[in-house]
C-alpha cells in the first residue's frame, strides 16, 4: 500500500484516514513489531473508526533511528506525539509489549486534555509483568527461540540470516525494555480496561491477565479466543468485532455521562 504522506508522521502511520469518524483506536504493537501489523484492523475499523498504528523508532523505515530499551521512556515519547492527533476520543490499544506501553502512555494522558474512552490490552499478563522474566533472555538465540515458539514470525522467515540480521536490533532493543520494565506498585488508569487473550497463549496464561482488574479503577471485562499469543491473526474478525463493541458502547452519551458523573 502507498501511503498518503501527509497522513502519517515517523511515529504514526494512518492507513485509511477517516476524518469524519466519530472516535480514534491508537494500536501499539508487540515487541520487534511495527505499524503494519495492525493493517488487517485498520481496514475491518474504517471509515467507522480512525485507526492510527504506532511506528516504534529503530525498525523498518526508521531503522536508522535508535530504539528506545525503556518502556516508560518509550510511553513519554508516544504520549507526547498523540497529543497532536488527539482531536478525538480515543481508545489505546496494545498487543504483548505494547498492552504495557499503551497502560503506561495511559497513565500520562490522564492529567492531558485528552479524551480517553478506554484502554484493550492483548496478549499481556497484568503488571507487575513477569510472563517473559521467568526466563532470562540474554542471547540473540534466546530471543529467536522464544520468538519462534510464540508463533509471532514465520519459521522460515527466522531462517533466513539476512532477515535475521535486519530484525534483531529491534528484537534485541524491545526484549530490554520488556524484562527492565516494572510498574508502580499499585499503578491504576481512570478508564475501562478490556483484556483480550488467546486461550492456549504458552507465554500469558488466561490466570495471569485477570488482575489487569486491579489496574483500573472503572470497569473490567476480558475475551478469551482460541489461539495462541499471536491468535489475533487467526481470529481477526472476531477480534475486531469485540473491539468496535467495546469502543461503541464507550462512545455512547449515556456511558460518557455515567463517566463523568
Amino acid at each position: 500500500m502507498t501511503l498518503a504522506f501527509s497522513e502519517t508522521k515517523p511515529w504514526i502511520r494512518r492507513f485509511r484516514p477517516a476524518s469524519e469518524a466519530r472516535t480514534q483506536l491508537v494500536c501499539l504493537p508487540h515487541a520487534g513489531g511495527s505499524a503494519p501489523f495492525f493493517l488487517p484492523m485498520t481496514k475491518s475499523l474504517s471509515p467507522e473508526t480512525d485507526v492510527l498504528a504506532v511506528q516504534y523508532p529503530g525498525r523498518q523505515d526508521r531503522r536508522d533511528e535508535k530504539g528506545i530499551p525503556s518502556i516508560p521512556r518509550l510511553a513519554d515519547a508516544v504520549a507526547r506525539e498523540l497529543l497532536e492527533w488527539a482531536d478525538r476520543p480515543m481508545t489505546l490499544f496494545g498487543h504483548s509489549m505494547g498492552a504495557s506501553v499503551a497502560f503506561e502512555v495511559a497513565r500520562r494522558l490522564r492529567d492531558a486534555d485528552v479524551e480517553v474512552l478506554g484502554l484493550i490490552v492483548s496478549g499481556r499478563c497484568a503488571p507487575p509483568c513477569r510472563c517473559i522474566a521467568r526466563r532470562r533472555l540474554f542471547t540473540d538465540e534466546d530471543i529467536l527461540r522464544n520468538v519462534r515458539k510464540l508463533s509471532g514470525t514465520d519459521s522460515e522467515v527466522l531462517g533466513d540470516e539476512d532477515v535475521v540480521r535486519m530484525i534483531l536490533p529491534a528484537l534485541r532493543n524491545d526484549y530490554s525494555a520488556v524484562l527492565s520494565y516494572r510498574s508502580e506498585p499499585g499503578a491504576t488508569v481512570p478508564y475501562p480496561i478490556v483484556s483480550l487473550m488467546g486461550d492456549s497463549d504458552p507465554q500469558v496464561p488466561v490466570i495471569d491477565a485477570r488482575p489487569w482488574a486491579d489496574h483500573t479503577e472503572s470497569t473490567f471485562d476480558m475475551h478469551v479466543f482460541p489461539g495462541g499469543h499471536f491468535y489475533l491473526n487467526d481470529q481477526h474478525a472476531d477480534v475486531a468485532r469485540t473491539v468496535r463493541h467495546h469502543i461503541n458502547r464507550w462512545s455512547t452519551a449515556d456511558a460518557l455521562r455515567d463517566r463523568v458523573a
